[in-house]
């Protein structure tokens, strides 16, 4: 769950947080469960409220009892019960829906408008029946005292489609090209068309004749805009007040007694109107387009919060008498948001109060904006430290908060200058930039790696121009910009490739080298014997191969000799050297025995010294050193016990006699 406060109002997005995918076992998300603190904290308000790709509807029964929604891909629907808090049934369809009501209470009588022309009836087992209408279908609307379903779309009609009888009636015949959206009022059974050409038309199903016309398109185009905005969305609250929705991102409130609005409400993102709901206990009205939903008051027209959209938005579910709300987004994840300020939860939901109540009463993290951090070092440059323990200064970690203006007050009067030198410095940078150096060097060599970056540059042949492209290529930007990836010659890793590096680097040269000299010496290369040819190349490449391993073993000889200089270094700093003054002294009897009984050699090899006997034959010496003890490996003591403890399990097997069996 996200908590976010606009205008000084609380939003709890609900179906924010990550969700585990179905095809994982209950012991795998149990696991992820116990390791992720996000998912911990996740609420999962309906169980599998998602679709496999996109959400395109949604709406809520009129008993209250069950949302459903559609989507795609494929085209489906799903129901949902709310008293369980999961998916009761999923429908898959033909085609995609553009927009569905539901004719029954529950989920037991449901119409869709499909994207292909067709008329879908489904009821509590499944399909029931399919039509199709003369042209493209846009909205719907269905009169239930007189059963007459409307269907408006891409012509001039409202078609009528009478449930009772089974039978298409006379359509309305408007004077508009198109039509995008239609509404019916409730109490009085009007029916209003929004037109493509910004106009709203009233009808009346008793007289099937028009009782008004209404030009929206005046009140919401710009001076000097030729494009009218079209209608696209209506939506009558009570049996006066009526809502427009426009496609220049204009919501018009009307009294259906006038021509004039009451009021108009800008989103201003000339982005079409999707959906108009009415909040009617605190007269607020919610509009939404694809990026955000405004909810606003209806008097006024001064916005109360807003929502926005982290994907596009296709319709809006409110659920009456409730601060909760649902929204079909263009994401697998349809969204649940809840304003506490707008009403309670639902009853199937009850504890989200007590939920929010829990949050709004926890302690909240300070933001601090209006405030510089500083340390300790920096307070007492600044001359501040004075102000330890005041309330002008908030202990933070390894510093203090102070106020950002105190600070620059401080700041200007610890070094009055500072603005001075500083300005000086930037003239002075500019003008070095704009004054040329008097030997200019075309150098475009980046600072890391040069030899590698002229390497590929200077080499033209068919090759290596495709390698020129390393320089440009942002893949490879780091290996001439970060000082990590320079080549360190010193390295011994280097200095044991540096042969075969140069070996390819003279083999390219000699490349290059005949690929220009190729017209000189053309007529030379015809009388050549091509045994000769070989035979010369294979004296080249043996006498290659002795240099490359003669600086091989060069490269070698030459590691070897630091690392046994290295080490006698560390064996110089180890070895101890006693002064008189400084020698050990043992004043311990006991030690001084201890020590005069063992030999001298022992004690020699203890201290880290070798003997040394000079015989009587010139100047020839004879070094040796005790041989201690021999070491007895970890392995065999292992082994060793193993056998004692088989000796102390095994059975004796002594008093056991053959036994001579008879025979038959």
């Amino acid at each position: 769950m996200q908590v976010s406060e606009i205008d000084n109002v609380k939003i709890y997005n609900l179906s924010a947080g990550k969700s585990l995918p179905d095809w994982l076992s209950e012991r795998k998300k149990r696991a992820i469960l116990k390791k992720n603190v996000d998912l911990r904290r996740r609420i999962e308000l309906i169980q599998e409220f998602d679709m496999p790709g996109v959400s395109t509807s949604i709406r809520a029964s009129v008993d209250g009892q069950y949302i459903m929604a559609t989507g795609i891909y494929k085209p489906r629907i799903k129901c949902y019960d709310v008293n369980n808090l999961s998916l009761k049934f999923e429908r898959c369809l033909d085609s995609e829906v553009v927009t569905f009501e539901i004719l029954s209470e529950d989920y037991t009588k449901i119409v869709f408008l499909q994207c292909d022309r067709y008329v879908e009836f489904h009821v509590g087992h499944g399909r029931h029946y399919r039509l199709r209408v003369p042209h493209f279908g846009r909205d719907i609307a269905y009169h239930k005292p007189s059963c007459d379903l409307f269907v408006v779309g891409a012509s001039n009609e409202v078609y009528r489609l009478n449930l009772e009888v089974g039978q298409f009636m006379a359509p309305y015949v408007t004077k508009a090209n198109e039509i995008n959206t239609c509404a019916v009022n409730d109490e009085h059974g009007l029916l209003v068309i929004g037109t493509e050409s910004g106009q709203v038309e009233a009808w009346d199903p008793r007289t099937k004749s028009r009782q008004g016309l209404l030009d929206c398109a005046l009140h919401c185009s710009d001076v000097g805009n030729t494009n009218l905005p079209a209608i696209t969305k209506l939506k009558f609250n009570g049996a006066l007040q009526l809502g427009v929705g426009s496609s220049s991102g204009h919501v018009l409130l009307y009294d259906i007694r006038s021509s004039k609005p009451l009021l108009v409400k800008d989103h201003m993102n000339e982005i079409p109107i999707k959906n108009i709901e009415f909040h009617k206990q605190m007269n607020y009205v919610y509009s939404m387009d694809s990026l955000v939903l405004k909810i606003w008051d209806g008097n006024t027209g001064k916005q109360y919060t807003n929502i926005e959209a982290s994907a596009d938005f296709n319709d809006l579910c409110v659920i009456p008498n409730t601060g909760l709300c649902m929204m079909a987004v263009e994401d697998p994840k349809m969204q649940i948001y809840y304003v506490p300020s707008l009403g309670p939860a639902p009853k199937w939901c009850s504890f989200l109060d007590n939920l929010t109540e829990e949050l709004e009463s926890s302690a909240v993290q300070t933001v601090y904006d209006d405030y510089k951090f500083i340390t300790k070092q920096e307070l007492e440059s600044l001359g501040l430290d004075h102000l330890l323990g005041t309330n002008l200064l908030r202990a933070y970690m390894h510093g203090y908060f102070v106020d950002a203006r105190l600070y620059k007050r401080a700041k200007t009067i610890a070094d009055p200058f500072a603005f001075e030198e500083y300005k000086k410095r930037k003239i002075r940078e500019k003008i070095e930039q704009e004054r040329p150096a008097r030997l200019k060097l075309d150098d475009n060599l980046p600072k890391v790696n040069k030899e590698l970056a002229s390497r590929l540059q200077n080499v033209e042949i068919k090759k290596n121009k495709q390698s020129n492209n390393l320089l440009k290529d942002n893949r490879f930007k780091e290996l001439f910009e970060n000082p990590d990836f320079e080549v360190d010659k010193e390295a011994d890793e280097y200095r044991l490739l540096n042969p075969v590096l140069s070996r390819l680097d003279k083999k390219n040269t000699k490349k290059v080298k005949q690929v220009m000299a190729v017209d000189e010496v053309e007529h030379v290369e015809e009388e050549k014997d091509s045994d000769i040819e070989l035979y010369q190349s294979s004296e080249e490449s043996s006498d290659d191969e002795k240099m490359w391993a003669k600086d091989m073993k060069k490269q070698h000889k030459l590691i070897r000799n630091k690392k046994q200089e290295e080490e006698r270094d560390e064996e110089s700093r180890n070895e101890k050297v006693y002064e008189f003054s400084n020698a050990p002294k043992l004043t311990n009897i006991r030690s001084i025995t201890r020590v005069s009984k063992t030999s001298l050699g022992e004690r020699l090899t203890k201290e880290g010294f070798t003997t040394m006997v000079t015989g009587t034959g010139g100047n020839k010496e004879m070094k040796f050193s005790m041989r201690g003890k021999k070491n007895v490996s970890d392995n065999q003591k292992s082994m060793k016990k193993h056998y004692e403890e088989r000796k102390q399990l095994v059975r004796r097997t002594g008093f056991l006699s053959k036994k001579k069996l008879p025979r038959k």
